[in-house]
């Protein structure tokens, strides 16, 4: 699937050029490029998931133009402006007149919008309900694309998780607001927040298996709920997502292994599920404010 959606991007926009993909973060739920694209045209390419395309450094004085069902589509690309592309759609025509563009370009398989089916009444084929759409502001939107592309910079050890979340309040919010379909609940929505037991029971999972891959579908398995409710029960009760939580506690145990001195580095960031050994140190100094080795050094 990943292979397919990285394709996309060069197929849809081979004038641009790649700054940063997720191709080899292991993101299972999501696909994301950052591209910069320069003053261009050209033909739309069709793209078998949905688009969503997010304007990180734009241009006030830039012009795009999309062909679209034979109507132009005039857009100053500013900071923050939207183009959502349905699944099997395209535009007729691309005309880019600007300086250089940053661009987060996010692919969504139906997968993602399938999940939501537990709670929701989801269209028979949701990405394709999607509207086409351009030069939108939607705060949320772009709030999870930098989120993501952060991520993308920076892995972090339970950066899979966030992508899990994020790709699945992605999809509730471009059904939610941007559908032909209207997104309705299909039972009252639970009560805020975990019970004691479910807590303690998701809790105790995550501290027996830090030093293992974790999942949010896994956590929201254990506490009985859908992956969409749990996330937002589970932030209720604890005060923070399950990826920030899960960071977190990682974090602690890579505290507890440094003060013991055991280990080396690159083992404690392999054991905390850090991508790399560079990876770990920039998101403890980032956490601590010392380096694992300052910090090692001053605990002994």
């Amino acid at each position: 699937m990943l292979d397919q959606l990285h394709s996309q991007g060069y197929r849809k926009y081979p004038a641009s050029r790649l700054l940063r993909s997720s191709d080899d973060l292991g993101w299972s739920t999501l696909f994301a490029e950052l591209r910069s694209h320069s003053s261009c045209e050209g033909p739309g390419a069709e793209g078998q998931d949905l688009e969503i395309a997010v304007i990180v450094s734009g241009s006030d004085a830039g012009l795009v133009t999309c062909k679209v069902g034979g109507e132009q589509r005039r857009v100053r690309p500013s900071d923050g402006t939207i183009w959502l592309n349905p699944m099997a759609a395209k535009a007729d025509a691309i005309h880019i007149a600007s300086e250089e563009l940053q661009v987060a370009h996010l692919y969504l398989p139906s997968s993602a919008f399938i999940r939501l089916a537990t709670d929701f009444s989801v269209p028979r084929t949701p990405g394709q309900s999607i509207r086409y759409v351009s030069g939108v502001h939607d705060s949320l939107i772009n709030q999870i694309a930098l989120s993501i592309l952060r991520e993308m910079s920076d892995p972090t050890t339970s950066g899979p998780m966030l992508i899990e979340t994020a790709s699945l309040f992605l999809a509730a919010r471009l059904l939610h607001e941007h559908s032909e379909s209207s997104l309705r609940r299909l039972e009252r929505q639970p009560r805020l927040g975990l019970d004691n037991v479910r807590l303690r029971r998701v809790l105790a999972y995550i501290e027996e298996h830090l030093t293992e891959e974790i999942t949010v579908s896994d956590l929201a398995s254990i506490a009985c709920l859908s992956v969409f409710h749990f996330t937002r029960a589970f932030a209720a009760s604890v005060g923070t997502p399950p990826h920030s939580y899960v960071s977190r506690r990682r974090l602690e145990r890579a505290k507890k292994l440094l003060a013991i001195g055991q280990m080396s580095l690159s083992e404690i960031a392999f054991d905390c599920q850090y991508s790399s050994q560079s990876s770990f140190a920039r998101a403890f100094r980032r956490a601590t404010g010392l380096t694992p080795a300052k910090f090692k050094q001053a605990v002994r």
